[in-house]
């Protein structure tokens, strides 16, 4: 269905496209210094469909490699998502464009982006963006993470026990997406129940998969499903939050319960508070961030630790003497959680062959050079975190799996970039990190396990995720 759709789209933009395509030339600034080498594909769509389609077929690297190596530079042009645009590769560009955010850069998201979270104060995704990383650093700090731990024990402890106990086989990518939203509905919301939450899981599966899309608003496209579904979880959203309110004046509700509450609560600078249709929406935004990234984590670790039964044993060695120590009924704490070194470092290896965030965009606010090439003002900038992760000249033998790149002071700076980096670091870093690591304890202490399917293709849209959900055999240890 979706190359139907990219099919009926290339017909109808190629009969538009001459006229368009000057738009994009019009008023061109002068230049210091030539353009990167690289070309702009067909007008209007450019190279989006090589770029999403490399992702499709489970190899999103190819679109980046194969043009580092045809115009030999870690700079190219390129046209992407209906945007001039220029690729940075390795680490040398992500530490330039990491530095210099809101100087020479700015964050940017495609235009499927802003519509799929529309703002009801009219701002743009970017703007609303700003306002919520002003805010969040309260809820991912250390003495606020250590809280989470408990919770989240709880929480895997009940997800384990319904979705995994007691089964035979079980897909594993669906599992993982039902653990992490659980957390991000109990931790942001503080709704708990199951049925409440997987009332969401669908819609949230629609929207997370038109997120980045080419944004053609028409029946049957992956961009129309997610607008329908955002939709939906606004409207459940909006009702939340006016529950909330009730509780809050009822004194039913805590105001350091959860994020809600405190985007309830607190006020701009110039003393304004949000109202309800804004706070759905960075709920809407947090939800996504807070879960799909991590579940596809998640899964990644289990087709890892399948493949890999050395690494399984290091693991589960760690998280075994971890769950000896604790008394019956007593939750994971911090302490627990920095005991988990070697897991950790499987963790990031994960994340390094599988980042779930492929990359990102930025603008460019102001005409610059780089490797004497000029950028323009206006251009739109990509970052890939596989054109370092995969990178042989980075990480020796980049296809294979070895924890102990990070051990010690771990890989050089910038080229480990699965959270992004510079000031637009994920603020949900340390976050990910505690829920991956809940996870992985939960699922050793009680599981071997082994593919059903060996060589299950891999799809990048835009996150990586096995093509069928990884499903696995369990062998519970007790058994």
């Amino acid at each position: 269905m979706e190359f139907f759709y990219v099919s009926l789209l290339c017909l109808f933009v190629f009969l538009i496209s001459l006229s368009l395509h000057f738009l994009f030339y019009k008023n061109k600034p002068g230049f210091s210094g030539p353009l990167p080498p690289g070309k702009t594909g067909w007008p209007v769509i450019g190279e989006s469909l090589e770029f999403l389609s490399s992702g499709w077929k489970g190899h999103p690297e190819k679109f980046i490699f194969d043009r580092i190596a045809k115009y030999s530079s870690y700079v190219f042009r390129t046209h992407l998502l209906g945007e001039q645009a220029a690729v940075f590769c390795g680490a040398n560009g992500n530490k330039f464009l990491f530095s210099n955010e809101n100087k020479l850069v700015q964050a940017w998201w495609p235009d499927s982006v802003n519509k799929v979270f529309p703002s009801s104060t009219q701002t743009s995704s970017k703007e609303e963006a700003i306002k919520m990383r002003r805010m969040l650093p309260t809820f991912f700090k250390p003495e606020a993470l250590q809280r989470y731990v408990g919770i989240m024990d709880h929480i895997a402890q009940r997800h384990f026990s319904d979705g995994w106990d007691n089964k035979n086989e079980v897909v594993v990518f669906p599992l993982a997406k039902r653990y992490t939203f659980w957390l991000a509905c109990r931790l942001f919301l503080s709704v708990e129940d199951p049925n409440h939450v997987a009332k969401f899981a669908d819609p949230f599966n629609a929207l997370a998969s038109g997120l980045i899309s080419i944004p053609i608003d028409l029946p049957g496209t992956p961009f129309h499903r997610a607008i329908k579904a955002s939709n939906f979880i606004r409207k459940e959203l909006v009702s939340i939050i006016k529950q909330r309110k009730i509780d809050l004046a009822e004194g039913k509700a805590s105001p350091t319960q959860d994020i809600l509450s405190h985007m309830l609560l607190t006020s701009d600078e110039s003393g304004k508070f949000m109202n309800e249709l804004d706070i759905a929406d960075k709920i809407l935004g947090l939800l996504v961030g807070g879960h799909d990234t991590a579940s596809s984590a998640c899964t990644f670790v289990v087709k890892y630790l399948a493949e890999l039964p050395e690494i399984y044993e290091g693991v589960y060695k760690e998280q075994i003497e971890i769950a000896k120590s604790k008394a019956p009924g007593e939750l994971l704490n911090w302490d627990d959680i920095q005991k988990m070194k070697y897991s950790w470092n499987v963790a990031c290896e994960v994340l390094r062959l599988a980042p779930p965030l492929q990359g990102a965009f930025r603008e460019a606010i102001a005409d610059f050079m780089y490797n004497g090439f000029s950028i323009p003002k206006g251009w739109k900038i990509y970052w890939s975190a596989n054109s370092t992760h995969r990178n042989p000249e980075v990480f020796t033998e980049p296809l294979k799996f070895d924890p102990s790149r990070f051990e010690g002071s771990g890989p050089a700076p910038y080229t480990f970039v699965p959270f992004g980096g510079g000031p637009r670091m994920c603020p949900g870093k340390e976050y990910a990190r505690l829920e991956i690591l809940v996870f992985m304890h939960h699922l050793v202490k009680r599981f071997k396990w082994e593919k059903l399917i060996p060589d299950e293709k891999i799809v990048v849209n835009p996150m990586p995720i096995p093509d069928k959900g990884l499903p696995v055999r369990l062998y519970p240890h007790n058994a």
